[in-house]
């Protein structure tokens, strides 16, 4: 007894916790950081394993299957039976044998986006397997046979079976990327992230099913309903942070312990870390125990609880939110009263009904119409959103101490300091007193930004546009290139797109210009000279509906104090020849931008203009053998040479002849080198790039 009074002291006391925190951040240095993970595989073309994971969409399955190790695979559909036989036998346990080849993950080759690659490696998978035939056993377990029988019964539910399978399993790809944009941009995605709220919404069912039984014997059910569920849902962090909580909560009432709820989660965060400390980059894992941490930090009553509750998790989401998407809608905190109250009182409890009685689904269609649609028109209330620069750990950890201290305190100058820490990361955008210049990856396209001293000005040159060659028409693919551009820029807290230059009208240059007006505020549009073709006459239908002004065959435009001189005035007849071609100096240092202008083009521009000592060459027509003559190359003598290319496209781009014309130069290639910036600081070009 004396040692186990000992034992509660030393549990209770603050200092095993101040240990288990140093003790966790050398813990997740050492497994993280120094530690480094790579496949045991090789170059292997057979593999075999258990799915452990899967997705079905319209044209591919990808598979997380435990082989040697964990492996992400990707198979395209050939036709619809085929889709049909997956979609009948591919299924939790199963087995596969696939044939393909693997590859190594790309990094993100915009910066500040998404990186697949780490996002991989921190679940351990460290290699990707491109199916070409696949094969599939089933898994005779009892287990496994719920486990689909579930998720089949789910996935059959009719028109409602996206939101199910997203609020109760947590599965989004299958929601409309519509609507899925709305609920990210209003701040409430995390409503169909695998939550609290789920299992206390079994817990009140559990309660009432074993009210007749001791409240031991019905912590010992809800706890294990927790893991059972975290096991359905394939064990994510948030659902493992309330399964491991109440497990803590269970054994400490067995040994008569009282320990606060904020020490009960600290203690289950230090629990989950030491078994996978690659928690600590899941926004779930993050998420979840900061939040609750503010919530069991400070009690919330009275007749507008719902509303404190609300600012609470707001202001303790937001720095996590700004620094992985770079804007914070301040309507989030009535949306998410609103949009809360509907998904947990109405929506969900619908949605157990429905999955017992289906007569209940046209009931549950409505009550999900009225959420996304809902959700759809607030999106588009843009002026309480704000977009701000990606702050600094550093600074992100001091808004916590300080928004602590102005929960604890309530004082006037922890305010005070708490609003000059906000400003601070609000007005970060405009402490950028360079030049810089951004060529992006964008596949087999263009686009390129210049961005003046402290963000005052921001210059677009061509937006990109993918391709699908799958289909007789040239169409744009399920997703856009320039959905990068736009959270890059974000990230530097920019919003606004003063001037979009459009060289010409081909699609690899201008196919994003609509997602883009979309998504940011367009002062003004410049078009190439010669006739308007298709796309650009649809493009010019958005400038007219939005009353952006547009304008065409211009010869230069004031920049501040700069000028960008469009040299190609002459109607050639053709798009490529019609590139608008432009050259700026900034800070002595000459910029060329060549669309995909052709040989005939820098013929007569050599002639008309002295373009000598080119310090950056934008690479005409993403270095064909139509551009990039060796008399122009010459001329230009560019320092810096850039091409933006797609990694093994079906052109052949660069053309071998133009890479030996240019090779006096550096040569910089986006599907090498990636997104490329030059920065101009203190008269000087610094070079960055954005590897794969």
């Amino acid at each position: 007894m004396l040692y186990l009074n000992k034992f509660k002291r030393l549990l209770l006391s603050n200092s095993i916790l101040c240990f288990l925190f140093l003790f966790i951040i050398i813990y997740i240095w050492i497994f993280t950081g120094i530690i480094k993970y790579s496949s045991k595989l090789n170059n292997e073309t057979n593999l075999e394993g258990k799915i452990i994971a899967y997705s079905l969409k319209e044209d591919r399955l990808s598979l997380t299957i435990k082989s040697t190790e964990t492996v992400l695979v990707n198979y395209y559909i050939k036709n619809s039976s085929e889709k049909e036989y997956l979609h009948n036998i591919i299924g939790y346990g199963n087995s596969v044998k696939l044939l393909g080849k693997l590859k190594e993950p790309n990094n993100n080759t915009v910066p500040n986006t998404f990186n697949y690659k780490k996002y991989l490696y921190n679940k351990k998978i460290y290699k990707v397997f491109s199916a070409d035939s696949i094969l599939v056993k089933k898994n005779n377990s009892i287990f496994y046979k719920f486990k689909n029988m579930i998720y089949k019964k789910i996935s059959n539910c009719g028109s409602s079976s996206n939101y199910l399978l997203a609020i109760l399993l947590g599965d989004k790809s299958a929601l409309n990327k519509d609507a899925y944009d709305s609920f990210k941009k209003n701040g409430v995605l995390h409503l169909f992230a695998i939550s609290g709220m789920h299992i206390s919404f079994f817990i009140k069912i559990i309660k009432l099913c074993f009210k007749n039984f001791s409240s031991k014997i019905i912590d010992a059910v809800i706890i294990i309903f927790s893991y059972l569920y975290a096991w359905l849902v394939n064990f994510p962090a948030s659902i493992l942070r309330v399964a491991v909580f109440l497990t803590l909560e269970f054994i400490l009432s067995l040994f008569k312990i009282k320990m606060s709820n904020v020490k009960k989660l600290l203690f289950s965060a230090f629990f989950l870390l030491i078994i996978n400390p690659f928690f600590i980059y899941d926004l779930g894992f993050i998420y979840s125990f900061i939040l609750m941490f503010f919530i069991y930090s400070f009690s919330l009553k009275g007749k507008t609880k719902l509303l404190k509750l609300s600012a609470l998790t707001f202001l303790a989401s937001a720095p996590i939110t700004i620094y992985n998407f770079y804007k914070i809608n301040l309507l989030a905190i009535i949306i998410n009263i609103l949009s809360g109250t509907l998904v947990s009182a109405v929506i969900f409890p619908l949605i157990l009904l429905t999955l017992i009685f289906n007569f209940f689904e046209p009931i549950l269609n409505l009550a999900l119409m009225v959420l996304e649609k809902g959700s759809i028109y607030l999106a588009k209330i843009n002026f309480l959103t704000f977009v701000i620069a990606k702050p600094s750990i550093i600074f992100v950890l001091i808004y916590y101490v300080v928004l602590y201290l102005v929960l604890k305190k309530i004082k006037l100058k922890y305010f005070g300091l708490l609003f000059i820490i906000i400003m601070i990361m609000y007005l970060k955008k405009f402490c950028n007193t360079d030049y810089r210049m951004y060529f992006f990856d964008v596949d087999q396209g263009d686009s390129s930004v210049y961005v003046t001293p402290f963000n005052k000005k921001v210059i677009m040159i061509d937006t990109g546009g993918k391709i699908n060659y799958s289909n007789s028409k040239l169409n744009k693919s399920s997703y856009y290139v320039s959905d990068n551009i736009i959270v890059f820029l974000n990230s530097l807290g920019i919003s606004k797109i003063n001037l979009l230059i459009i060289t010409h009208g081909d699609y690899d240059h201008m196919g994003e210009a609509i997602n883009l007006i979309e998504n940011f505020k367009v002062d003004k549009v410049i078009f190439n000279c010669g006739e308007f073709n298709g796309l650009e006459q649809g493009l010019i239908k958005i400038l007219d509906k939005n009353k952006i002004p547009y304008y065409s065959c211009i010869k230069e435009l004031n920049i501040d104090d700069n000028k960008l001189y469009f040299l190609n005035n002459k109607d050639y007849g053709n798009e490529n020849d019609n590139s608008n071609v432009i050259y700026t100096e900034l800070n002595n240092h000459k910029f060329l931008f060549m669309g995909d202008a052709g040989i005939e083009v820098e013929e007569n521009l050599i002639n008309k203009y002295n373009l000598k000592d080119i310090d950056v060459l934008k690479v005409g027509h993403h270095g064909s053998k139509t551009s990039s003559s060796r008399e122009f190359v010459d001329n230009t003598d560019p320092k810096y040479s850039i091409i933006s290319v797609g990694k093994n496209n079906r052109y052949g781009h660069p053309n071998a002849e133009v890479l030996e014309n240019l090779e006096d130069s550096n040569i910089y290639r986006t599907d090498i080198d990636g997104s490329i910036m030059f920065k101009i600081k203190n008269n000087k070009l610094k070079i960055e790039t954005c590897k794969p």
